[in-house]
């Protein structure tokens, strides 16, 4: 295969034994969105680097989110001007390096007065001067005809006003394993599903970390000049490898997600609607569906791949959306998905997690681990450089700047349009798949069809090909690993993740030569985690 960077399953051995022998410049724990970057980033700088990851990419907090690559309007009333400016700048970053993941979308504020709507377009205004928006993004106010065609579920009737400005959607999953990709191609050693559960130290300095594959139990020990600890909320778990009385530097806070069928809520564009507590949550048209969120609740039960969704977090994020559109009132009964995850807030005592600062902090600890935490999904670049400041205090050498291409898949000018028309015609897709092919992969996606155009089976959308590009190139170890971050079928399309289990994993068993009994047991587990999805209150698998 020579279509671009590669993280093959097939290539893990070789991977582990690397990762024993080599002697690296850099070790990373973690693989989210912070941990990839920098790897990309390291190894355009030409650092020798190796990354572990405790579950799969992007499996905890940078695959949870609500997807936005965005300024945070919201943070310029707390003051955080610097925040908001660095992240609104970082949409035009983002889009540069892979404009299938940054997605232009008009983010409709509905307001309840013309002196209400006066003031949003004063904040607006401030915030697209801080983000250098061109001219043909600029916001707009929309009222009576405007909405009726623009927005015409929105209830005019309680909100005869809106402010519609940009902001990006992305597929955070995807962006993590398009930097990931990109650290690949400058020589990064990427492995998944490897916990890191020791610090190697010699003569008071960290040399080092020690894992264990999970699949197969082999242990390694990795030797790095300097040791990062990315590792979302699991950060303060990892430090005290280093140091056993680190103090607690993390505030977990819970961000839950429920999705509804479009048809069931025919949004045309993102809407912020205000919870009965004030908080400001998202509805997000994707695909055939409009996921809600988030929750934003203070975690105390230590960090956890799949914290609970409670039936409180749901009845949260359905209640405003009958008092904003027009809709009879949707129930529990109606989604078809839901996901939540953590958020690895710098700790401010005394604070809600709505009032925490979502700024980064990079400490170096006693025995030289940097260590990275909060952050924001949007502003990830800039996190990274600020990360590389301090590791090039710990080698001892400047760190050279470095051309940033585009990541794998963006190589194109954006036309997803017409990327998908030309799917169709070439491979004979449906219109839905292709359009779908064109968002995950970008211009890729013509090299994904040709590993196999047709579907998995009867029924399911997802095509051979799919399954192959995410086992031989993206480095996808389980069946969930496929349907949850690699397709998001999961997420936006639950009924074809269901359906499409037991194929997955029947092809998966092909490429992989896993047992009858490995495949039985990847089918058993990941219906289980789909299940689990919908089980609100109950116990997390």
């Amino acid at each position: 295969m020579s279509d671009g960077p590669v993280i093959s399953t097939l290539d893990r051995e070789a991977t582990l034994r690397a990762l024993e022998t080599e002697r690296f410049d850099l070790a990373v724990i973690g693989g989210g969105i912070t941990g990839a970057g920098l790897a990309r980033r390291a190894g355009l700088g030409g650092l020798s680097v190796a990354l572990l990851e405790a579950e799969d990419f992007a499996s905890g907090t940078s695959s949870r989110s609500s997807k936005l690559i965005h300024g945070g309007l919201r943070y310029l009333a707390k003051g955080e001007v610097r925040l908001v400016r660095e992240t609104a700048l970082e949409r035009k970053a983002v889009f540069r390096l892979a404009p299938h993941l940054a997605e232009r979308r008009w983010m409709v504020l509905p307001v309840q007065s013309r002196a209400a709507l006066l003031a949003y377009r004063a904040g607006v205004t401030l915030y697209e001067r801080l983000g250098a928006v061109g001219r043909a993004d600029l916001h707009h106010g929309w009222s009576g005809r405007d909405l009726e065609r623009e927005e015409p579920l929105l209830d005019r009737t309680r909100f005869p006003y809106a402010c519609a400005f940009r902001e990006y959607l992305t597929d955070d999953a995807r962006l993590v394993v398009a930097n990931l990709r990109a650290a690949a191609a400058s020589g990064a050693r990427l492995l998944n599903h490897a916990p890191v559960d020791g610090i190697l130290v010699e003569d008071g300095r960290a040399i080092g970390v020690e894992a264990a594959c999970a699949l197969s139990g082999r242990r390694v020990r990795v030797r790095a000049h300097c040791v990062v600890n990315a590792a979302g909320p699991w950060v303060d778990a990892v430090r005290r490898l280093e140091e056993p009385d680190a103090p607690v530097q993390l505030h977990l806070s819970k961000g839950v997600h429920v999705v509804l069928p479009a048809s069931r809520l025919p949004l045309r564009n993102i809407v912020v609607m205000r919870t009965r507590d004030g908080r400001s949550i998202f509805a997000i048209p994707q695909r055939d569906v409009v996921f809600i969120g988030t929750t934003d609740t203070t975690w105390t039960q230590g960090p956890r791949v799949w914290p609970e969704i409670s039936t409180e977090d749901v009845a949260y994020l359905l209640e405003p959306l009958a008092r904003y559109l027009s809709i009879d009132p949707p129930g529990p009964g109606d989604v078809t998905a839901a996901w939540s995850g953590l958020r690895p807030l710098v700790a401010q005592p005394g604070k809600k997690p709505a009032d925490v600062s979502r700024s980064d902090e990079v400490r170096l600890g006693r025995a030289g681990v940097v260590t990275v935490a909060g952050g924001k999904l949007t502003g990830y670049r800039p996190t990274v450089e600020r990360v590389l400041g301090t590791v090039a205090r710990v080698l001892g050498r400047e760190l050279p700047r470095a051309e940033e291409g585009p990541l794998p898949g963006g190589a194109f000018d954006g036309d997803l349009d017409g990327l998908a028309r030309s799917l169709v015609e070439e491979f004979g897709v449906d219109g839905a798949v292709a359009s779908r092919l064109a968002r995950l992969y970008g211009c890729e996606a013509p090299a994904v069809a040709r590993l196999g155009a047709a579907p998995l089976a009867e029924g399911v959308p997802l095509l051979t090909g799919e399954v192959d590009w995410s086992v031989l190139k993206e480095g996808a170890v389980r069946v969930e690993d496929v349907v949850y971050r690699r397709t998001r079928v999961a997420l936006y399309e639950p009924e074809a993740a269901r359906r499409s289990v037991e194929p997955l994993a029947r092809r998966m068993a092909e490429l992989l030569g896993w047992s009858p009994q490995r495949t039985g047991d990847e089918v058993e587990r990941t219906r289980g985690r789909l299940a689990a999805d919908l089980r609100f209150g109950g116990a997390a698998a």
